[in-house]
């Protein structure tokens, strides 16, 4: 197997299971729509259905298309990152694993929609009066995967803007 398929995979795996774990517990230990305060005011454990996309985005629990939906982009999705890795500088250990974390946010999801026609979200945070959607493990994944390939991006972007810059400055 290609290094950076095993690394993304790896990664993919280690985002996976313990989101499925851990939506498992929620599912066992709390009632729909139940919320246990951990800090009160500011954090709480709860139990919540999503049939949107990451942090409740387009979540309307009276219908069905959402679901359909975000299979058909997860679907997608994963066969973009796929080419992605394929095409990928090997040195780019940001970028493979940003992709892998992705990739794992994207199928631990992908596995409550085939599974339960629904994501299930747990981590419940108000801030103020301000309060975030819940979200889960596969998120934080996903928001963390993006934000390394954003990076990346933009440091390949940068050393190429200053490879180049060297050489016209040289005259060549």
């Amino acid at each position: 197997m290609d290094s950076r398929l095993k690394t993304a995979s790896l990664l993919a795996a280690g985002v996976i299971i313990p989101d499925q774990i851990t939506k498992a517990v929620i599912q066992q230990k709390y009632a729909l729509w139940e919320t246990d305060p951990v800090i009160p005011g500011f954090f709480n454990m709860a139990h919540v259905l999503n049939k949107g996309a990451a942090f409740g985005f387009l979540n309307n629990p009276d219908s069905n298309w959402q679901v359909w939906f975000f299979v058909a982009v997860t679907v997608l999705a994963v066969g973009f990152i796929s080419y992605l890795l394929a095409t990928a500088d090997p040195g780019d250990r940001f970028f493979i694993w940003g992709l892998g974390l992705v990739l794992g946010g994207a199928l631990g999801n992908f596995i409550d929609r085939i599974r339960f026609g629904h994501v299930v979200d747990f981590l419940d945070f108000h801030v103020g009066g301000y309060h975030w959607p819940a979200f889960n493990v596969a998120d934080i994944a996903i928001t963390c995967g993006a934000f390394s390939v954003i990076v990346s991006m933009y440091m390949k972007n940068r050393r190429e803007h200053k490879t180049e810059t060297r050489r016209s400055g040289t005259g060549g």
